[in-house]
């Protein structure tokens, strides 16, 4: 079996007025080659659980292992360089650079990470092509459509190849056709070298992963069952 994401019992809570324990002690295994959905109601942990797996947040106490790899959550410089070359992140808000075109925001996550401007652009020109957008390579974000939109943040999620794409509530803000039309692209990612994970309020997608889990108060519950 190939573990490549272990998460040992996670906890996390935040110190306000009062201590909010939002993930309680969960123990993980994610494999890759496969797809995973998170369902469960707002304030369940699935964001929480999904920024950890990200690096951009930290536990509270527990770990977190990367291709048998223990995170240092103290070391940014480290976990902000396996998160630019192992993870792809899209989120419901497509957060793509207002003031940059859709090619620009694709290919400069890679100019970042490799320093070769020629194979950025080669790169991104083709991976733009691949969600079907070559015609929209230099409109800026607030010329395209919520879908279009939501296209570019998956060809910026992909340009260093990851090996784990993590998707939060992707398609939120979509009517279901633009839904569908993005699960179908998610779904086409799935190769045997990695892992894709996506929380959605919407059963009809979360159903189509290879293992769903619940989120219930903090902790994790996996079903083979159909998510009704």
């Amino acid at each position: 079996m190939n573990n490549f994401i272990n998460i040992k019992n996670i906890n996390k809570k935040y110190e306000k007025n009062k201590t909010i324990k939002v993930l309680n002690d969960i123990t993980f295994s994610f494999e890759s080659g496969k797809v995973y959905s998170i369902v469960g109601p707002s304030g369940s942990g699935k964001s929480t659980l999904l920024n950890l797996l990200s690096l951009i947040d930290s536990p509270s106490s527990g770990s977190i292992e990367i291709n048998n790899k223990r995170i240092n959550f103290n070391d940014k410089v480290e976990n902000d360089t396996i998160r630019a070359k192992k993870i792809g992140i899209i989120y419901q808000d497509k957060n793509l650079l207002s003031d940059f075109s859709a090619f620009e925001n694709v290919y400069l996550p890679n100019l970042l990470l490799s320093n070769d401007k020629a194979e950025s652009i080669y790169l991104a020109k083709k991976i733009i092509k691949n969600v079907g957008l070559s015609s929209r390579l230099n409109h800026f974000p607030s010329e395209l459509s919520g879908g279009e939109n939501q296209r570019i943040a998956i060809a910026r999620a992909l340009i260093n190849n990851p090996e784990i794409i993590l998707a939060d509530e992707p398609t939120g803000s979509l009517d279901f056709e633009n839904a569908k039309q993005i699960f179908k692209i998610l779904f086409n990612l799935k190769n045997k070298n990695r892992i894709i994970i996506f929380a959605t309020h919407n059963r009809y997608f979360a159903n189509m992963a290879d293992c769903k889990i619940k989120m219930i108060g903090g902790r994790m519950k996996i079903t083979n069952e159909r998510i009704n």
